[in-house]
């Protein structure tokens, strides 16, 4: 008598003679992307074969990567600095400004043509387990109103950021790449010099090349073979670099004129959260894990000629659930020349009360009584408040049309505080 073995029981049995006989991997093992990592090496940018802090189209490349591969990009907080959990306000005066900001790259983009425009959608962000907000005297928005050195320390995770130095606040990540951008070509470099020069003749604040701390050395150090034509990376300009755009979260892509063939793409400076303005200029600096995918649009450069960038929904998540703000309008003291009109020398502003048609006053008007409002509602001393509109704050422009009286309104998000 035959004996019927049930087809359940047979499938098992084949299920089972399979699994023994192959070789089986999960999810993890399947691949569908090429990466390319570009990583740090050193302790600074000065050890480092892959870091630069300079703009100059000599600069070598030192990956490759194709439209549409992971670029996985290494960086280092902004100021190179030694600051560490425990760093203390004196640890500020030793930080050498000739070093910022250290750029990982720059990485040569298969295809790409200067005329093209690069754009870079941002994947994700892996912050560091420490970040950093430094009050630097001089620096910021209100340097007149800051004279001594402070620092705020923060513990970072992939949630939210706290500082011993700031009690009772809480930062959400909203990781954005604060300086992103490609290298300028020689015509660039000339004409950027030409108009910064002019500018730095009549006053204004304009930062020459300075080939002490300069990298590459070879390209712009003291020895180097462009030492005099190296441009510095504080201020941003139509191949990106510095701008501290908070709206550049994950998921938005920039784009970028190529002026190099290649384009030599660059990443640094990742802020761990920002408000609109960067007010004491500096956010929640840390180094990071960045990874970008990039495409090629052909000639687009005639048409986008200085950074512009997209997303969609994204965008929705940098607004407060609560919030307080101070309307600012271009008013001042009678006899006060604010910092940043000091260079203009002239004998009708100081007797003025108010400016026409500024924003720039409006915004330091609108600060002014957020420093204020913080400091009798929050309990924080000034340095803390300055820190916190820093780096959760938002400056917003209200309108530029009722004259004489602009408005800009700081915004500050209310959830970051404890009850």
């Amino acid at each position: 008598m035959k004996k019927i073995v049930p087809l359940s029981t047979l499938a098992i049995a084949i299920g089972l003679i399979s699994f023994t006989s192959t070789a089986w991997s999960d999810t993890t093992d399947v691949k569908t992307q090429t990466i390319v990592e570009v990583k740090k090496e050193g302790e600074h940018c000065e050890q480092d074969p892959n870091c630069f802090n300079r703009y100059h189209p000599a600069i070598k490349t030192v990956a490759k990567a194709n439209p549409g591969d992971l670029i996985v990009v290494h960086t280092r907080d902004a100021l190179d600095s030694n600051l560490t959990i425990d760093s203390l306000p004196k640890d500020v005066l030793a930080i050498d400004l000739n070093l910022i900001h250290p750029m990982t790259g720059p990485i040569h983009i298969e295809g790409a043509e200067r005329g093209d425009v690069l754009a870079v959608q941002l994947i994700n962000i892996i912050p560091d387990e420490y970040g950093y907000t430094t009050l630097i005297p001089g620096f910021g928005f209100l340097p007149d109103l800051f004279e001594e050195p402070f620092v705020a320390n923060w513990a970072l995770n992939s949630l939210e950021a706290v500082s011993e130095q700031i009690p009772g606040v809480k930062i959400p990540m909203n990781a954005f790449m604060g300086s992103v951008g490609v290298l300028p070509g020689e015509e660039e470099v000339d004409k950027w010099l030409a108009r910064e020069s002019e500018l730095a003749a009549v006053g204004g604040v304009a930062l020459p090349p300075e080939p002490t701390g300069a990298r590459p050395a070879e390209v712009c150090g003291p020895d180097g073979s462009h030492k005099d034509k190296c441009l510095r990376t504080i201020p941003p300009r139509e191949n990106g670099g510095n701008m501290d755009v908070q709206q550049m979260v994950v998921g938005t892509t920039l784009l970028l004129p190529c002026f190099i063939d290649g384009c030599g793409f660059f990443i640094g400076d990742v802020h761990f959260a920002q408000g609109d303005g960067e007010v004491a200029g500096t956010a929640i600096e840390t180094g990071a894990i960045v990874t970008v995918k990039t495409e090629i649009r052909k000639g687009m450069a005639s048409l986008i000629k200085q950074p512009h960038f997209e997303g969609g929904a994204q965008i929705k998540a940098l607004e407060p659930d609560r919030f307080h703000a101070t309307v600012g309008f271009p008013f001042k003291e009678a006899g006060e020349i604010p910092p940043q009109w000091a260079y203009l020398e002239s004998e009708k502003l100081a007797p003025l009360s108010q400016l026409s048609n500024d924003i720039t006053l409006a915004a330091r008007n609108s600060l002014i009584q957020m420093l204020d409002w913080l400091q009798e509602t929050k309990g924080l001393g000034k340095e803390e408040a300055f820190v916190v509109m820093s780096v959760a704050c938002d400056l917003r422009i209200g309108n530029v049309v009722d004259v004489p009286n602009y408005v800009v309104s700081t915004i500050c998000p209310m959830e970051i505080f404890s009850e």
